[in-house]
Formats: structure tokens, sequence, C-alpha cells
């Protein structure tokens, strides 16, 4: 009986070894095997909107501290009130209802293009606050619920909507 207890706990801990599980013991990161959910499904578990991301996600790490690397197929483009801009490659750090130090992501506010360094949801109004630097700006949640679809090149027509 000793021996067979044995065998289980050895099969368990080779199982356990072999599906890369990222544990967390923050109670608002749950348990999940990350290489197994898709990140527009991970992001409504730290309180974030599915849409935030474009579709062409081909891969992403995540430790166990926050920090995550995203890997897009391609640089793309996606209007939402603003014409954003998404690096082939996204860094920073996650936690819950938040994303803080941003690189790979523009917006681009009249003429310029300004780099998105935080994101904030604010449950309460139903906003999320985009932080450039020190300066920062709101938009209605309710626009980040489907994931966008990318665009290689913008349109001049969708470049003078952004103004």
């Amino acid at each position: 009986m000793a021996s067979l207890q044995i065998s289980l706990y050895l099969l368990s801990l080779i199982f356990l070894s072999k599906t890369h599980l990222t544990f967390s013991l923050d109670p608002h990161r749950p348990f999940l095997a990350q290489s197994t959910i898709d990140v527009h499904d991970l992001l409504p578990l730290y309180g974030l909107p599915r849409g935030l991301l474009p579709e062409n996600v081909k891969s992403y790490t995540l430790s166990p501290t926050g920090s995550f690397t995203i890997q897009l197929k391609t640089p793309c483009y996606v209007h939402f009130d603003r014409l954003v801009y998404y690096d082939k490659e996204i860094k920073g750090k996650l936690s819950y209802g938040a994303v803080n130090d941003v690189s790979g992501i523009q917006a681009k506010k009249l003429f310029l293009w300004v780099s998105v360094s935080a994101i904030e949801v604010s449950k309460d109004d139903g906003m999320i606050e985009f932080f450039v630097g020190p300066l920062s700006e709101k938009l209605p949640a309710a626009q980040f619920n489907d994931i966008p679809a990318c665009k290689s090149k913008v349109a001049l027509r969708t470049n003078l909507e952004s103004i």
C-alpha cells in the first residue's frame, strides 16, 4: 500500500512539472495554467476588459510578479475613440484592475503619437483611464468589451478622423 502511495505521489509530481503551471499567492491573481488560457480570457480575471488587446496575439508570458510580454503576429492599428498603435512586442506589469510600466502601445493625440504608460479600470464610473506620463484620459470601458480587429495600415481617412 505504501509503494502505491509513493508511486501516485511521484506521478503527481511528474505531471505537475510537465504542465508549466504558474501559481501565485496574491488573492487577486487566480491560480492558472497560463499556457492554456488565451490572453483575452485572462484579462477579465484581472478586472480588465477583453478588448484592450487586438486580435492578432501570437503568444504571451506572465511571471508570478505580474510582469508580462505579449508578442503580436504583426504590429497593427486599432481605432477606438483614438487611433491606437500596437507594436509587435508589448510589455508591462499586470495587477488587478491595472497595467503599469507599459511599453509598445501608442495613441494618436492631435498630430502626435504618445506612448501609453499605464491603464487603470474604474469600476465606479465604468471608465478606463489611460496614462501618458503625468497626463491621462478616461474612455468608456464598454468600447473595450469586444476584441478589436487589426489593421496593418492606417488609411488617410481614418487618420484624419482621429484628429
